[in-house]
């Protein structure tokens, strides 16, 4: 059964959620573009915004064994993000709504 790690992004200090969502998107369709295979392996997303450590953040489930890809991508492109526990796995079935939802592929 495939495994899920659960990446947390956060938004720069001070930015709200409109200029996250768009950073998101753009960062998303880089990754949808030049990286179809690693794409493919974010199965889910969380259905709302949070807020850690005063900063507007998004989650993301990801197949464990993309997640180093995935990081790198966001590092290029200057996204921070949670440290990830890559002990710490799910299921695609914890990753259910209304919390989250699948992301089309």
């Amino acid at each position: 059964m495939t495994e899920y790690v659960c990446l947390t992004v956060l938004a720069d200090p001070g930015e709200g959620e409109p200029a996250f969502k768009a950073r998101l998107t753009v960062f998303w369709t880089h990754m949808l573009r030049n990286k179809p295979d690693d794409y493919e392996r974010v199965y889910a997303e969380a259905s709302r915004f949070g807020v850690v450590e005063g900063c507007v953040s998004r989650q993301y489930m990801v197949e464990a064994d993309a997640i180093t890809a995935v990081i790198a991508e966001l590092m290029d492109s200057g996204i921070a993000f949670t440290p990830i526990d890559e002990d710490d796995t799910y299921t695609k079935y914890e990753a259910t709504s209304p919390d989250w939802f699948q992301i089309e592929h």
